[in-house]
């Protein structure tokens, strides 16, 4: 599980998100960085018995530089103030399928799936749904995908108002074909993040989506 010392640090960083701040609690950070290695490696030995395809993953393929990319965002504060964790076949820079794990107090969630795919990825997904709709249908209707996730997340941000191009308004798959991110979302609260099974029930719930981060990458990576 993650120390009480990296999520007090993830905590503190929130309410002195600048340079000076950082720069004084160097050793605080320091602290931080093996924790994050260690929870990683974790997850990764865990999430790795029941998908195999995760076992060759390194830290650095899995995780995030904590200094946030501000050039064309309103919010400047220099830092990310959350622990996350990427889980893919592919890796950081591809868009392939894959599981995330998002750990901050009071804002804690786990995902998987195809977020934000660029026009050429949106349109194997989606040709994929078209031809195989069934398969997807079927990953959804899961007891345990329902009892944990519910769905296919759908916001009015994450949905078209009408039929995707080249698709008719009947298509049977249509409210999927709809979508332009292909995710399912859960919350974990706080008490989750520091019990002290964190990662081995963290990555049941995980594995559960692992039918769907398989039919994605089906898509994706078939011509």
């Amino acid at each position: 599980m993650i120390s009480k010392d990296s999520l007090q640090f993830l905590e503190d960083l929130k309410q002195n998100n600048y340079r000076e701040w950082f720069q004084a609690n160097q050793k605080r950070y320091e602290e931080y960085k093996k924790d994050y290695r260690r929870m990683v490696e974790a997850f990764v030995a865990e999430m790795s018995k029941g998908d195999e395809s995760l076992s060759h993953l390194e830290f650095k393929d899995c995780s995030f530089r904590i200094n946030k990319d501000i050039r064309f965002s309103k919010d400047k504060s220099p830092y990310k103030t959350n622990m996350g964790i990427w889980m893919s076949t592919g890796n950081k820079n591809t868009n392939l399928a894959g599981y995330y794990v998002h750990i901050e107090k009071g804002a804690g969630f786990i995902a998987a799936g195809v977020y934000n795919p660029d026009a050429n990825d949106l349109k194997k997904i989606r040709s994929e749904i078209a031809g195989f709709y069934e398969d997807l249908e079927d990953i959804v209707a899961d007891a345990d995908f329902k009892k944990i996730y519910g769905g296919l997340e759908r916001t009015e941000n994450n949905s078209l108002k009408k039929a995707p191009k080249d698709y008719p308004k009947d298509h049977p798959a249509i409210e999927f074909l709809k979508l332009k991110n292909f995710v399912a979302v859960a919350k974990i609260s706080d008490k989750e993040i520091e019990s002290k099974d964190f990662i081995k029930e963290t990555s049941k719930k995980l594995l559960v989506l692992k039918p769907l981060v398989e039919f994605l990458n089906r898509g994706l990576t078939t011509e």
